[in-house]
């Protein structure tokens, strides 16, 4: 497996208590999805290595207290601190309607509801205050807003992304 077939978790945070437990954070939408894991990959080095999980404990804001097997001591979980956690793409939970996988949308052909076909996703910008469609029509670019109120329709067995930008949004960019 490649780098490309793993998403990021989150992080190990630090040690919690002297038996090898970590606090973890996770930095996903849904962390409650993830109470029952049997493992993670840790990135070692930019190697992604498989730690199976002895427990889990979900706490509040998307942190966890986790203890992995034959991790027993303070010592152990010391040095666990600061990796970051992966799980590989195929275990992503499946979205349906209107949600989606920011990875997973790229390629798909995105059509306005006034402009019909505007290009392609060429990929997302993941900017402080929002998310972006970069779509490629020809040698223009095209930015639209990530949010709930454009997006009209994700077709996953075709790729097509059906939208309805701001009036006057996409004028900007033709």
């Amino acid at each position: 497996m490649n780098k490309d077939d793993f998403y990021y978790l989150g992080k190990i945070l630090k040690t919690h208590g002297n038996k090898g437990q970590v606090l973890v954070h996770f930095d996903v939408d849904d962390p409650e999805a993830y109470e029952n894991l049997e493992s993670v990959y840790l990135d070692l080095h930019g190697e992604r290595i498989p730690f199976f999980i002895a427990t889990i404990e979900l706490k509040h804001n998307r942190k966890a207290v986790a203890a992995f097997q034959d991790f027993n001591s303070l010592e152990d979980a010391e040095s666990l601190q600061g990796l970051e956690m992966y799980l590989p793409v195929t275990q992503l939970p499946k979205l349906s309607g209107k949600r989606f996988y920011y990875h997973e949308i790229k390629g798909y052909q995105v059509l306005d509801s006034v402009h019909g076909n505007i290009g392609v996703v060429e990929d997302i910008l993941e900017l402080p205050h929002q998310s972006l469609f970069q779509i490629r029509f020809g040698e223009k670019e095209i930015l639209v807003p990530i949010v709930d109120e454009i997006i009209r329709k994700v077709d996953r067995k075709n790729k097509i992304l059906s939208i309805e930008a701001p009036e006057g949004l996409i004028e900007i960019y033709l």
